[in-house]
């Protein structure tokens, strides 16, 4: 089976095109492939197929096995994959996702390449019951407290497509993430398990952040994640809506959070690493 290996800033996922070939087994296939000292080494596999309904369809699955509902680095190499192999030839596309259809539009080289992308990650979704967590703020989960060994941690809570919960440190790079993450990741406050977020603010337009991503572990990087993180930045009055960089351990994002749509988009790099071929 033919596969391509894909990473935006940093956040690396293998991918196979299911317009030409069927995967039987995703789950597995996805545990196998992403393991780093026996298999291709990734965070993830990512299927990208024909859609009904947008121009193209991706499922995104964890190097545990578990599928996830949405992923922001996953989706902008997705575009790359279909534009710079000429399955949709658009400088425009649609990508169905477990979240919904995200619209994505490119950023080229002087060789119609695609270096950047912009998609449109949808509207936040604040409600408890839908994120979810349990909490006793049900509209607007900006107040959570989790006591985790020595330290407690205050989240903002949302949805991007999937769950997220996002806190502020005073020293990002020096902060013991999977020690942290390992624990809050698993809480029985979050019934889905959560993305966790770590967020140094350096100013209103430049945060920090790292991410412990639900089923994959400390990531480079992770999209959905930043999102979350400016939109609760922002609900916390330490960072803008518009234009705000967001430096991850594998590069940067912008995130803009649109006052009028309500919509947040998210721009980033996306880039081949190298292809292969996987012996079933």
């Amino acid at each position: 089976m033919k596969f391509t290996k894909m990473q935006g800033c940093g956040n690396d996922y293998v991918y196979i095109n299911c317009f030409e070939q069927t995967v039987q087994n995703p789950t597995e296939l996805a545990k196998k492939m992403s393991n780093r000292n026996f298999g291709v080494g990734s965070d993830g596999l990512i299927l990208v197929m024909p859609s009904q309904v947008a121009d193209c369809k991706m499922r995104m699955f964890n190097s545990d096995g578990s599928e996830s509902e949405m992923c922001g680095n996953g989706i902008r190499c997705v575009g790359k994959f279909v534009h710079d192999k000429n399955i949709v030839k658009k400088d425009i596309i649609t990508v169905e996702t477990l979240a919904g259809i995200k619209t994505l539009q490119f950023f080229k080289d002087e060789n119609n390449m695609v270096l950047d992308v912009k998609v449109n990650m949808g509207e936040p979704i604040f409600k408890a019951d839908l994120i979810p967590v349990i909490s006793e703020e049900k509209d607007l989960v900006k107040n959570l407290k989790l006591t985790v060994l020595d330290k407690t941690f205050t989240f903002t809570c949302l949805s991007m497509g999937n769950p997220h919960a996002v806190t502020f440190v005073d020293d990002v790079d020096n902060f013991d993430v999977d020690k942290y993450g390992s624990i809050l990741e698993n809480h029985p406050t979050f019934p889905k398990k959560a993305n966790i977020e770590f967020v140094q603010i350096i100013n209103k337009n430049h945060l920090k952040m790292r991410v412990f991503e639900r089923g994959s572990g400390e990531t480079f990087a992770c999209g959905t994640g930043t999102c979350a993180t400016v939109v609760a930045s922002f609900l916390n009055d330490k960072s803008d809506r518009t234009n705000v960089k967001v430096d991850l351990l594998g590069g940067t994002l912008n995130i803009t959070w649109d006052e009028k749509d309500n919509n947040v988009y998210m721009t980033g790099p996306a880039k081949f690493v190298f292809e292969g071929e996987w012996l079933l």
